[in-house]
């Protein structure tokens, strides 16, 4: 019979094109916007060329995307040293308009199984035509011995090396969000502007939680791949720390205590719902704009944006001599902001003030940089061996509430000890460490990619746990002890 014929022989790319034609319609309906943080959600959302998605683990794979949309701490390093050339095809859904991924690696193998198999190339490419099309009619060999020089000539730094540097990139790019954070509380608090405050819904940090959840939306949604062709450690250190370090939940929830404290409970539950009304909008209004900065980009010639060529990983720093000379620079300017930092707050210590928190700060920074990247490697994983709500970014969760909860336990230490330099030593933890350790930069772009889903009930459900969990710990640790001592 013609239809057992056509199955007796059928080849691993027919086969494919079987199961991404039942799938298509589904595939088509999906919103990629959620996958544009780059990345890993980025890879997981592009075609496979080995096995099809099953329907029932759709579901799994958006959890474990959402989930990592806003970073997935030292996982990233791992991912980058082990994806080959790590270039990405674009192919574009004609219907939907939506541009997907398609690994340069697979489909390059894909392109020489048809050009050696007669029997391959008469069937139809699971890529579209016009992709193929753009690819240059050299022969395979070639092709072949194009990417295999380029792979010779791509010499990473050892892994411990790349690991440090890292590091390093996150520290600097932290103490300069402290250091951002600082300048926005004084410039919009009341001795400026005046349009933030202590006492008031409209809190110190609300600027520098706007400011960054904004710049998350360029930084680390639309232009991270654009960043990441120039350096992953400068899409890390941008996006991890500097963007995460300027914004801080810790603070914004120790506000909504102090309210409380005085009975401010109208202000409080304001505080919360615009705040999280804001930085949401901040987001949102940071992607809406982005084509128009694209474009202008794109006219300058300042990004190359041609998807098909390999021109714009020319600047890359690929090669381990590029990564030491960055490496050594990123040195040298983290060794300058310590000595600089350390200097001040020796000078300035005894005197106290803000100032002096502000230089302590810098120096305590750092850490928390670096615990709240370790913990983002627990996105996507869920819990336990079945990995159990993948759609909470636990990692982001626990570096919130944990720093909600040490900030809270300071504040109400303070209260108690009651002298300067304990003060000092308090406000400079509080602001630096705890503020680089939690973030409201990553908290909303996952919040942001939640609500790209149909589950975007999911984000309001993550905003709410991290909230009310952070709130009533901190109602347990500082409000109640202070309300039973009757502290100032």
């Amino acid at each position: 019979m013609p239809g057992k014929q056509e199955q007796s022989f059928k080849s691993p790319d027919a086969g494919f094109m079987d199961r991404q034609n039942n799938d298509s319609e589904s595939r088509r309906t999906g919103s990629f916007s959620r996958s544009s943080s780059g990345g890993s959600s980025l890879r997981r959302h592009s075609f496979s060329f080995t096995d099809a998605v099953a329907p029932g683990k759709d579901d799994d794979l958006d959890s474990e995307s959402v989930s990592e949309a806003g970073d997935i701490g030292d996982r990233a390093l791992h991912s980058n040293r082990y994806s080959g050339s790590g270039r990405n095809r674009l192919s574009v859904d004609m219907e939907n308009g939506s541009v997907m991924p398609i690994p340069e690696d697979a489909l390059l193998q894909s392109y020489v199984l048809r050009s050696r198999d007669p029997i391959l190339s008469t069937v139809a490419s699971p890529v579209s035509p016009s992709t193929l099309d753009i690819i240059s009619p050299l022969s395979t060999d070639a092709i072949i011995h194009s990417e295999d020089k380029e792979q010779e000539n791509k010499k990473e730094l050892p892994w411990l090396l790349d690991y440090v540097s890292c590091l390093i990139h996150l520290s600097v790019f932290g103490i300069l969000g402290v250091l951002t954070r600082f300048l926005l509380q004084k410039l919009f608090g009341p001795g400026v502007v005046g349009a933030t405050s202590d006492g008031f819904y409209m809190y110190l940090d609300l600027p520098s939680n706007m400011v960054g959840s904004f710049l998350m939306g360029w930084f680390g949604i639309v232009f991270k791949r654009d960043i990441s062709r120039v350096s992953d450690h400068l899409a890390i250190g941008l996006t991890t720390g500097y963007l995460g370090s300027l914004t801080t939940f810790s603070g914004w929830n120790q506000k909504m205590l102090d309210l409380s404290v005085e009975g401010q409970w109208v202000f409080v539950v304001l505080g919360f719902l615009i705040g999280l009304f804001l930085v949401a909008f901040s987001i949102i209004c940071a992607v809406e704009i982005a084509p128009g900065i694209r474009w202008v980009l794109k006219k300058l010639d300042v990004l190359k944006l041609n998807g098909f060529s390999n021109s714009g990983t020319n600047g890359k720093i690929d090669h381990y001599r590029r990564q030491l000379a960055a490496m050594a620079v990123m040195l040298l300017m983290l060794a300058l902001l310590l000595a600089v930092s350390g200097a001040l707050e020796k000078r300035e210590f005894k005197n106290g003030g803000s100032e002096a928190q502000l230089w302590l700060g810098c120096l305590v920074g750092p850490f928390g940089v670096w615990i709240r990247w370790f913990l983002a490697r627990l996105n996507g994983r869920g819990i336990g061996k079945a990995g159990l709500l993948k759609w909470i970014p636990f990692g982001t969760l626990i570096a919130n509430v944990s720093a909600a909860c040490v900030m809270a336990a300071l504040a109400t230490l303070k209260k108690a000890v009651n002298t300067k330099e304990f003060y000092t030593i308090a406000n400079g933890v509080q602001f630096g460490l705890l503020g680089c350790l939690s973030t409201v930069s990553t908290f909303i772009a996952e919040f942001h990619a939640m609500r790209q889903t149909k589950q975007s009930w999911r984000a309001y459900v993550y905003a709410l746990i991290t909230i009310l969990m952070s709130f009533g710990l901190g109602i347990l640790i500082y409000s109640i002890p202070v309300w039973a001592k009757g502290y100032n």
